[in-house]
């Protein structure tokens, strides 16, 4: 009995330690804070023109011929994207959630539009999942919380 607690103790010390390297040091910090703020903005400002159903996100959305239910829908994921990636809790898994939209826009972007389109959401892409990878220890504690075991 003694040698299975003294494993799980092992164990619980390890993983404390990977949890704890896993968090961005003060420098890390700040900087992942600027790139959330500024794609915060990015999304924000790309949720509107959907939402608000401008003339050049209609024709974008009717180029794909999904119609502008996908409009709406994509402009909602983006505005709560955006407001979850300034809640320190949220901001991992927004990030993560994000760059799947992204991955999405991409591949949208390279089987319907003009390949050279696809530039625009990589260029998103590629901050964003950096963010989510800044963030992952907020993401593995949000999903410990909903009670994963990861």
């Amino acid at each position: 009995m003694a040698t299975a607690r003294t494993a799980h103790t092992a164990r619980t010390a390890r993983t404390a330690r990977t949890a704890k390297t896993n968090v961005p040091g003060r420098a890390a910090n700040a900087a992942l804070w600027v790139l959330q703020v500024l794609l915060a903005g990015a999304f924000l400002m790309a949720a509107y023109t959907k939402l608000a159903a401008t003339p050049q996100a209609v024709a974008g959305f009717e180029q794909i011929g999904l119609g502008p239910w996908l409009m709406y829908a994509v402009g909602v994921v983006e505005l709560v994207g955006a407001v979850a990636l300034l809640v320190p809790a949220l901001s991992g898994p927004a990030a993560l959630g994000l760059s799947a939209l992204l991955v999405g826009a991409t591949a949208t972007q390279l089987l319907v539009a003009e390949p050279a389109t696809a530039l625009f959401p990589v260029a998103y892409l590629v901050p964003m999942a950096l963010l989510a990878w800044g963030r992952r220890a907020r993401t593995v504690r949000l999903v410990r919380l909903a009670g994963v075991r990861v």
